[in-house]
């Protein structure tokens, strides 16, 4: 009998909510993936595969989700969506729930994993409240701390975290398998507003894909970035710097606004986090469950 493959987590976007390049961007970090489209990047999110049954499952669908579906089917196929998994309400997180009604793929009850408050705010707000009248997606309540079985292989757990709830809570996953385990957290207020230390977090999986929205402060002309609340790469490499190597190889910074150099494989910022023994996320990596 052949041996079942191992499920995986594929990464299927790396930047912020509005991707890269960004509308209405004419500054430099945009100008060459406006002109090239292999340049820029899609926008952050994150699938689940099982090989061995052909299921699938989305960490947030964002609105990117069209090329990112298009991606799975040509490189993890499938029998279609076997339901989604939401972080929070900002809009690269969840507005592409969109192509799931029945103006587009007229899709018939997938699981739409939420937090509370989540969950209520697309139960009440148009046009997602048509997606579960018209019975598209199928709402299911999430727990934080509290473990979710997707298949007899794969298990999520949603971890909540501190950061601007305007619509719901925010949340990270912990995604486990058979063999190995995979933290996903693409929005987080700073570390220390956290009262889970992140180190821990790090130490309790194989891999972690976290916030890394901006490089350092002063990237944004004009903005007093104070007042942003995510973690800086520069903060986050200096704050992990104490680990062992073994814990800093599994950093990948992830969420990267456009305005971020760390997107230059060759440039500067990329490097310094390469040295310091983490890595930025890519488009279509995997690691292993």
């Amino acid at each position: 009998m052949a041996q079942a493959a191992d499920p995986y987590v594929v990464i299927l976007g790396v930047a912020q909510d509005a991707g890269h390049p960004q509308a209405a961007c004419a500054k430099d970090c945009c100008k060459a993936a406006f002109a090239d489209p292999s340049k820029g990047h899609l926008v952050a999110a994150a699938a689940i595969v099982d090989p061995d049954s052909k299921q699938r499952w989305l960490l947030d669908v964002t609105p990117d989700v069209r090329t990112q579906l298009r991606w799975l089917d040509e490189n993890a196929p499938g029998t279609g969506i076997d339901g989604a998994l939401l972080t929070h309400a900002h809009i690269g997180h969840y507005t592409g729930l969109v192509h799931f009604g029945h103006e587009v793929m007229g899709a018939k009850g997938i699981p739409v994993y939420a937090m509370e408050r989540m969950r209520g705010f697309l139960e009440k707000n148009g046009p997602w409240s048509q997606l579960v009248s018209f019975d598209n997606i199928d709402l299911r309540t999430l727990e934080d701390g509290k473990p979710v079985q997707l298949n007899e292989r794969i298990r999520v757990t949603p971890i909540r975290v501190p950061h601007r709830d305007e619509f719901s809570e925010t949340v990270g996953f912990r995604v486990e398998g058979p063999k190995h385990s995979v933290f996903y957290l693409p929005d987080i207020d700073k570390w220390a507003k956290w009262t889970t230390p992140v180190e821990d977090v790090i130490a309790s999986v194989d891999a972690a894909f976290l916030d890394g929205t901006f490089y350092e402060n002063g990237e944004i002309l004009g903005r007093d970035m104070a007042e942003i609340g995510h973690p800086f790469i520069e903060e986050s490499v200096s704050r992990f710097a104490p680990l062992p190597a073994a814990e800093r190889d599994k950093i990948r910074f992830i969420h990267l606004n456009h305005t971020n150099p760390a997107f230059e494989i060759e440039g500067a910022a990329n490097k310094a986090v390469r040295a310091a023994g983490m890595r930025v996320a890519q488009e279509g990596e995997q690691v292993a469950l």
